[in-house]
């Protein structure tokens, strides 16, 4: 049953916003779009509309992608979304009725399986939104975790737009989130760190590895602050890095999430994605979302279902640890099946082409006269400088290139974060830079 709010609720929740009526807060919106539109174009047939579709499809200009900062243009076996297809799969949430759901829920066990073998860690859940929100899912366990302290440190290194989802999640606690400098390497300032710790008003730390820039953060001195001053330590882990680097699982973190888009889902206009989430065994009963199980059914036989529903939609409210209700059960199925057709020697060869990719292209742009605004090393994504950057990234669009990131929006003027994906040739590499020898 909906109860709308009263009117005494109504204003005050107005005041607390500022506004004086209903109505404005739709005052953002061109005053044209809400008038009534006259003279609407005549109804067309699903032929015509199909036809007129296709005409707008064919103004699209397809783009070689050198970007990434948290989503990337990897190669996706067609077998994923054949599988995928299926009627079994084909629903974006997870089975209620786990007696009649075996083969997904199953499915989504194994993928579970795979993110503990992945990020080191001992549990993990059966999928978040994405991985910004998981993020901030993890600082409210690991405040759940500490029990103490109004203080969030999130490094400088974890991307711009999940910093601001960690933010707005914390608006309700009113708890203070700092932000901890880079170094000239491109990774967490460690002194600078460790004076933000000193105060023992922490109750999460949360850094990005390999973090937006592209830089493999010192995880091992982060690790031992963290433990030293008592705080939970939240590893934002890039799922494909995590192949050839060491997994935060053995610097003791105590949670671990992820975007997992790399994984066997395609890049569209902003989504959907799938957040992964794993943390240690001990502290499972504060992981939000859902866990599938392995269980016994009254036959004795092997049965999978769903544990640990600590929603509350399940149970008291005050006892919830999370409104997170659902999960990303497609996308997550997607990256089970990527995972497995590739296998760890597919998986790793998708890390190591990248990086070899990345270093060819950065060499090469050096030569042309781009700078490095940091020292640290890198995997297949890098920023880079040049006084033209913005000239640079709009021209190379004209001719078929989505060269970089722009990071002028976040305060880095003259940067862009350029990634190179596994996806990525020798002959479009080349392409690029003789673009480029005509620009810079």
């Amino acid at each position: 049953m909906y109860i709308p709010h009263s009117e005494e609720k109504t204003r005050e929740i107005l005041n607390t916003l500022g506004l004086s009526s209903l109505e404005d807060l739709f005052s953002h919106i061109e005053p044209s779009l809400l008038e009534k539109t006259e003279n609407l174009p005549e109804p067309k047939s699903e032929e015509e509309l199909r036809r007129y579709f296709k005409g707008l499809a064919k103004l699209n200009k397809p783009l070689i992608y050198f970007v990434g900062g948290g989503a990337y243009d990897r190669i996706i076996p067609s077998a994923i979304w054949q599988i995928l297809s299926r009627g079994e799969y084909l629903t974006a949430y997870t089975p209620y009725q786990a007696e009649a759901s075996q083969g997904t829920l199953q499915a989504l066990f194994e993928y579970q399986t795979l993110v503990c073998e992945l990020t080191g860690m001992e549990v993990a859940n059966a999928s978040m939104y994405d991985g910004a929100s998981a993020l901030a899912e993890a600082v409210l366990m690991a405040r759940a975790i500490r029990g103490k302290g109004n203080k969030v440190l999130l490094t400088e290194g974890i991307n711009p737009l999940y910093r601001e989802v960690v933010k707005t999640y914390l608006l309700g606690y009113q708890d203070v989130v700092e932000v901890v400098p880079l170094s000239g390497e491109g990774t967490v300032n460690l002194e600078l760190l460790e004076n933000y710790l000193k105060d023992g008003t922490c109750h999460a730390l949360a850094i990005q590895y390999p973090n937006f820039f592209g830089f493999v953060e010192p995880l091992k001195e982060i690790s031992w602050l963290a433990q030293h001053y008592d705080v939970p330590l939240v590893v934002v882990a890039d799922p494909i890095a995590l192949t050839i680097l060491k997994p935060p699982g053995e610097f003791k973190a105590h949670i671990v999430v992820g975007e997992g888009q790399q994984m066997g889902v395609p890049l569209n206009f902003g989504g959907p994605y799938v957040g992964f989430f794993a943390s240690r065994e001990e502290f499972v009963r504060k992981m939000p979302g859902r866990i599938v199980g392995l269980a016994e059914d009254i036959k004795g036989q092997r049965a999978f279902t769903l544990i640990l529903q600590t929603r509350e939609q399940h149970i008291r409210r005050e006892r919830a640890t999370s409104n997170i209700c659902t999960n990303q059960n497609l996308m997550a199925l997607a990256n089970l099946l990527y995972m497995v057709l590739l296998g760890k020697k597919g998986l790793r060869e998708v890390a190591t082409q990248s990086l070899s990719k990345a270093l060819y292209l950065k060499e090469k742009l050096l030569e042309l006269g781009f700078e490095l605004p940091y020292t640290g090393k890198h995997l297949w994504e890098f920023p880079i400088k040049h006084p033209k950057a913005e000239e640079i990234h709009h021209k190379l669009l004209e001719k078929g290139f989505m060269f970089g990131l722009s990071l002028k929006r976040f305060g880095y003027s003259n940067c862009l974060l350029v990634a190179v994906t596994e996806k990525r040739t020798r002959e479009e590499m080349d392409q690029l830079l003789e673009v480029l020898k005509d620009i810079v």
